[in-house]
């Protein structure tokens, strides 16, 4: 899908083409200077872990809004939205398997269920650009690729898992530049947590990611990867709870926060 005509919409814009389906693919590129956020939704008596587990592994996830039990409008992130319409995409998981994918989850929605608003990646992709440092998945109109690693989470009551990363290939004289500008934004997984040899986190095939869709690499260009918020997933395959409900990855929630309010200076 063609996404220029939508990139300089702003987000409120944004979810209401989502919400009627007009948009349902990956949202890398869309609204440059609001964050995107992924997506976990537990039942009440899972929420307390997950949030500690989220306090444990800021990395990866990184909150940005926690809804109240039963509620379904992220009142920091997005006042007014919609957690249970406003993704283009959802991923029911049962007993830690993926049942199937989704546009619209008011029939999961249960009235205990707690919503987590996890910072993306994304997010920080327009001060890259702005800093000449290229981002492959937007250049090719694709989604992001993601690998699950062989660094363990701190696991946190019945939760444990994998950290999933993603990757963004560059020249080796942009990668310093990368680490200086995607450190300002800790609230969206900040530096890097890896850069160059794949193996060394336990990624054997670098061309076929276990999320997402594979990037190019050039020659002369090394590997960079990032904590990703689909870690939850990931958790949610070990730890195999009864019900969770997740955003597709590459598929956000564009909300109304400024990355520059999440910048450090």
């Amino acid at each position: 899908m063609n996404l220029n005509p939508y990139r300089h919409l702003p987000p409120s814009e944004l979810r209401r083409l989502i919400r009627r389906g007009e948009l349902s693919g990956p949202t890398a590129g869309l609204a440059n200077g609001f964050a995107q956020a992924n997506l976990m939704i537990v039942r009440r008596e899972l929420a307390y872990d997950f949030l500690l587990f989220c306090q444990r592994n800021p990395k990866p996830c990184p909150l940005l809004d926690v809804t109240d039990p039963g509620c379904t409008e992220p009142l920091r992130a997005a006042p007014g939205a919609d957690i249970r319409t406003d993704f283009p995409k959802y991923r029911i998981y049962r007993h830690g398997s993926l049942e199937q994918e989704v546009s619209d989850i008011t029939a999961f929605w249960e009235d205990g269920m707690v919503a987590f608003l996890i910072g993306c990646s994304f997010s920080f992709e327009g001060a890259l650009l702005a800093n000449d440092v290229p981002v492959r998945h937007i250049e090719d109109n694709h989604n992001v690729p993601m690998y699950r690693t062989n660094i363990s989470c701190q696991a946190a009551g019945s939760l444990n898992g994998p950290m999933v990363v993603s990757m963004r290939p560059m020249p080796a004289d942009k990668v310093v530049r990368a680490v200086q500008v995607t450190s300002r934004f800790p609230a969206v997984h900040g530096a890097p947590v890896h850069i160059g040899d794949p193996r060394q986190i336990g990624i054997h095939d670098i061309d076929r990611p276990d999320f997402g869709e594979p990037s190019a690499i050039g020659d002369d260009e090394i590997p960079v990867f990032w904590a990703c918020g689909v870690t939850p997933q990931a958790v949610a395959m070990q730890a195999k709870p009864e019900l969770v409900i997740t955003h597709a990855p590459g598929h956000m929630f564009i909300t109304d926060i400024r990355d520059e309010h999440m910048g450090v200076l």
